[in-house]
């Protein structure tokens, strides 16, 4: 009589879900090492005592620091994804997921404050700009700031071309000794689609012409308002952009937390 054995599938950690997560915290750490790379080599060409006083300054924001904190984090959550993820850990996996669910609450609480409180938005918009405004011949990475953002919403300041009075090198006192002086940066001006060579000097003395005469060589409008506009005009898109990084979030989450369960069922067999 042949004897009858019975066979029991142990549980196992699914091979699929572990090397995606690591594949999918690979690309996460290598983007946030790359912003960190970029953010720390631009400060260091700045000169890192030279920005010391800068940082109690809240005033306006270095674009440096941005690269900076947001590379930070990504490398760390890639790092503890990915080492995770490779050495069934559990603990950076939970760190993961946790820490990455922090990030989608907190942006999705951003959201919903950035809507209640919008009047308030648009107020620290303008400063925001304003102080950069300030600090536009101080600071190169502030100066391609202000340039792309003027260039790009066809703006001039905050609300308007004479924002740039708050400038040293652009007000139109008396006692200010600039070229520059009722001026704007060539950022504001009207580009001619004929024109080859940028001309840096387009927006010279043009604050001394009456509004009317200002509409034919530079954007009158302030970068704020049309920052707005642009909003609607593409809130289809940006809302897709934002869905689209929460469910990656969402899905990082849920396939580090199977993992983790994975992980418990093969412990508690053993």
């Amino acid at each position: 009589m042949s004897g009858k054995h019975q066979h029991f599938q142990e549980p196992e950690v699914g091979c699929c879900g572990k090397y995606f997560l690591f594949g999918f915290n690979v690309v996460f750490w290598v983007l946030g090492a790359l912003f960190l790379a970029i953010g720390l080599w631009a400060w260091g060409e700045k000169g890192v005592l030279s920005n010391i006083s800068a940082l109690t300054d809240l005033g306006g924001l270095d674009p440096v620091w941005l690269f900076v904190v947001v590379g930070g984090v990504m490398s760390v959550l890639g790092f503890a994804g990915c080492i995770g993820a490779l050495r069934e850990n559990t603990f950076l996996l939970k760190f993961f997921s946790v820490f990455l669910g922090l990030i989608f609450f907190l942006e999705l609480a951003a959201g919903i404050l950035a809507f209640v409180f919008k009047d308030w938005i648009r107020d620290q918009l303008n400063l925001f700009i304003n102080n950069n405004v300030k600090a536009y011949r101080d600071d190169i990475d502030l100066q391609n700031l202000i340039d792309f953002a003027q260039e790009y919403w066809s703006c001039c300041g905050a609300r308007g071309p004479n924002d740039w009075n708050l400038n040293i090198y652009f007000n139109c006192t008396d006692v200010n000794p600039s070229r520059e002086r009722c001026g704007v940066p060539f950022s504001c001006c009207v580009r001619d689609p004929a024109e080859d060579v940028l001309n840096t000097q387009c927006g010279y003395d043009v604050r001394l012409k009456l509004e009317l005469e200002q509409q034919g060589s530079i954007h009158t409008k302030g970068c704020v308002g049309q920052f707005e506009k642009w909003l609607q005009d593409n809130l289809t898109v940006v809302a897709g952009v934002f869905v689209g990084v929460a469910l990656l979030q969402i899905f990082g989450i849920c396939l580090a937390q199977n993992l983790v369960s994975d992980i418990k069922a093969v412990k508690a067999s053993w």
